[in-house]
């Protein structure tokens, strides 16, 4: 961050941005600024901006480091936090000869799971205490924003150390009950093997290791897992049991069993989700999820290998608090969230949704044994 005594000129788009409620700002030579708001990209009314104007705001937030790496390689990712308010991810970058400038806003304020139209068992799955808890689904499908949700849970309930290794950081958290340390990929760490290395001197109850992308980060997460802490992390997968299956990808086949036995044991959920726009009073969009809780019988399928078997588990356990993406589509439609064409439209099978909506549930599976 720069020691610039002098408010900076970027900082006064960054609170227009807080005060619209937006997302995202852009500013690109011979264009007016544009900011992203509900997913939207829509340009201002200010006049285009030249190259100059650009890089010179810019060159207000840099620090020594910062400058030279921008002059070296044409890009550069840093961090401002507006005293007291929200923070900024700012990537600096040339194209085409010219400067352009991206800012993400991460926000203080951590939607809690019933403004986010979430489940009450996602309470429960945040109350416990060791193993390992995944969110899976496409880009952008709200996984940030759910693990902020269960992570600011146990803010409030616990007191205990919360570890976060994100690229990028997405939310801001207060200390409340909990202590908890965030450290950005880029700017407070050089990379994911260096935050992982150090990880565990820091003395953590709980941690977040952002997105599951190579085998070095799930057997972090997974030996984080055995030692009694509680892990969260990100998967990119369609559904909860195609998870597993994205996760045993990761490993070279003379690995994947030890994986498959320790994911088996330490596993405590896995929530996949995706966001569907919603028809609800000032609602943007909401999240369908599919909930696989770890129980007895999920881990016997999980040790043999049986993954296309989850499904089936997850429909007979709805009882118990897992959901499928049949009937989380199904409550949204009920409680007047989500047209029943759109929710059709995203089910996995639009049959079993139509006669569900009918008042039809289709058979629960056959026993497991």
């Amino acid at each position: 961050m720069s020691n610039h005594s002098k408010t900076p000129k970027l900082e006064q788009y960054f609170m227009a941005l807080t005060k619209a409620e937006a997302s995202d700002l852009h500013l690109k030579a011979g264009h007016p600024p544009h900011i992203r708001k509900s997913s939207k990209l829509t340009a201002s009314s200010a006049p285009p901006m030249s190259s100059d104007m650009i890089l010179e705001m810019a060159q207000e937030i840099f620090n020594e480091e910062q400058a030279e790496k921008f002059e070296k390689f044409g890009s550069v990712d840093l961090a401002w936090e507006i005293e007291g308010g929200d923070r900024f991810r700012v990537n600096v970058f040339r194209q085409r000869g010219r400067i352009s400038l991206a800012a993400r806003r991460v926000t203080r304020d951590v939607p809690n799971f019933t403004q986010l139209h979430l489940p009450p068992i996602m309470e429960q799955v945040a109350n416990v205490h060791q193993g390992l808890v995944l969110l899976s689904g496409p880009t952008g499908s709200g996984k940030s924003t759910t693990i902020a949700a269960m992570l600011n849970h146990i803010n409030k309930t616990r007191a205990c150390h919360i570890v976060t290794v994100e690229d990028p950081i997405e939310y801001l958290f207060e200390d409340e009950l909990s202590l908890i340390n965030q450290r950005e990929i880029g700017v407070d760490v050089d990379n994911f093997p260096d935050a992982l290395k150090y990880l565990m001197r820091q003395d953590p109850d709980v941690v977040l290791i952002g997105e599951m992308r190579d085998p070095a980060t799930f057997t972090a997460a997974l030996q984080a897992a055995e030692t009694g802490h509680l892990v969260f992390g990100t998967v990119h997968a369609s559904s909860s049991s195609q998870t597993i299956g994205r996760i045993m990808d990761l490993f070279p086949p003379e690995s994947r069993e030890r994986a498959r036995n320790s994911l088996a044991l330490n596993l405590q959920a896995i929530i996949c989700q995706r966001l569907l726009p919603s028809i609800g009073e000032d609602i943007d969009r909401v999240p369908t999820v599919d909930i696989l809780l770890a129980n007895a019988i999920v881990r016997k399928l999980l040790m043999e290998g049986r993954d296309a078997e989850l499904p089936d588990v997850i429909r007979a356990h709805e009882s118990d608090g897992m959901l499928s993406f049949t009937e989380s589509l199904f409550r949204l439609v009920e409680e007047e969230l989500v047209e029943p064409k759109v929710a059709i439209a995203a089910a996995p099978n639009a049959d079993e949704l139509r006669m569900r909506m009918k008042g039809i549930k289709t058979s629960q599976g056959g026993i497991i044994r």
